[in-house]
C-alpha cells in the first residue's frame, strides 16, 4: 500500500527542538549529546517514522528512555516532530535525513538499546533492490550500534523481504535466532505500532514480525567516518 501524503502541521507550532537534520547532528551522535538525561538513559531508534505514531506512543509509555526517529521524507519528518511537540515529549526527537548516514557514520558503537524498522518500502523492481533499508551493509552497522542484548524489531507485510532480511541479519554474525513478535488484539482504533500496521491489519493482510537479539559477538564493521566538509561548499537548505 502506498503512503498517503503528509498533512502540514500547524505553522505556529515550535519544532526547533523536536526536529533535527542529519547535516546538523553532533559527531558522534548519542544520548548524551541529544538529551538532557545523558548517556545513562537507554536510547532507541526508529527508522522510517512516517506519521510518528510509534515514536510518540513509545516515548509517552516509557519516559525513562530516550527515542530518536529518522525519516527521509521532509513532510513526514515535520509531521512526526509536530506530534512530539504537541504532546510535550522531551524524551523523543525527530531527524530528517538518510538513516544510512546516521547508522553508518554518526552513531557510536553499542549506543542503542533497540532499533525499530516497521514496514519499510520493499522497492519491488529488481533495479531498485539496492535501495532497500534492510540491506546487508545496513544490518551489519545495526549490529555495530546495538548494545549486547539490544533488539532489532523488523515488521513488514512482504514475506519475501522478511525472509531475505532474516538471512542477511544472520549473515552478520551479530544476532541470536529471531524471536516472533505477536502483538495482542488492539484495544482501540489507534492501538497499533504504526498507521501502516493499522491499515494492513484492518485490510486483513498478513504481517511478518521478528525481534533479533544482539549477541555478545564483536561487530564485523567499524563506523564509517564522513568526509570533511568542504568549507567552500554551499550550506544545504
Amino acid at each position: 500500500m502506498p503512503r498517503r501524503g503528509a498533512k502540514k502541521p500547524d505553522p505556529k507550532l515550535d519544532l526547533s527542538w523536536h526536529l533535527l537534520r542529519v547535516a546538523d547532528l553532533p559527531v558522534p551522535c548519542d544520548g548524551a549529546s541529544l538529551f538532557a538525561g545523558g548517556s545513562d538513559r537507554p536510547l532507541e531508534l526508529e527508522v522510517g517514522s512516517g506519521k510518528g505514531l510509534f515514536l510518540s506512543t513509545a516515548a509517552a509509555a516509557r519516559p525513562e528512555r530516550d527515542f530518536l526517529g529518522i525519516e527521509i521524507a521532509a513532510g513526514y519528518a515535520r509531521l512526526s516532530a509536530a506530534r512530539l511537540a504537541r504532546a510535550g515529549l522531551r524524551n523523543a526527537r525527530m531527524i530528517h535525513g538518510d538513516a544510512g548516514i546516521l547508522v553508518r557514520s554518526l552513531l557510536p558503537d553499542r549506543s542503542l538499546k533497540a532499533v525499530h524498522v516497521y514496514f519499510p518500502d520493499p522497492w519491488w523492481k529488481a533495479r531498485h533492490r539496492k535501495r532497500r533499508v534492510l540491506s546487508a551493509p545496513f544490518l551489519a552497522q545495526v549490529g555495530r550500534v546495538l548494545a549486547p542484548e539490544g533488539r532489532l524489531h523488523m515488521w513488514t507485510d512482504v514475506e519475501e523481504y522478511f525472509r531475505e532480511s532474516l538471512l542477511l541479519a544472520s549473515a552478520t554474525g551479530c544476532f541470536a535466532p529471531p524471536e516472533d513478535e505477536l502483538p495482542g488484539m488492539p484495544r482501540h482504533d489507534l492501538d497499533y505500532r504504526t498507521h501502516f500496521e493499522r491499515r494492513t491489519r484492518l485490510a486483513g493482510a498478513p504481517v511478518w514480525r521478528a525481534a533479533l537479539v544482539r549477541s555478545a559477538a564483536p561487530p564485523r564493521v567499524s563506523r564509517v567516518l564522513l568526509p570533511p566538509l568542504d568549507p567552500g561548499a554551499a550550506n544545504p537548505a
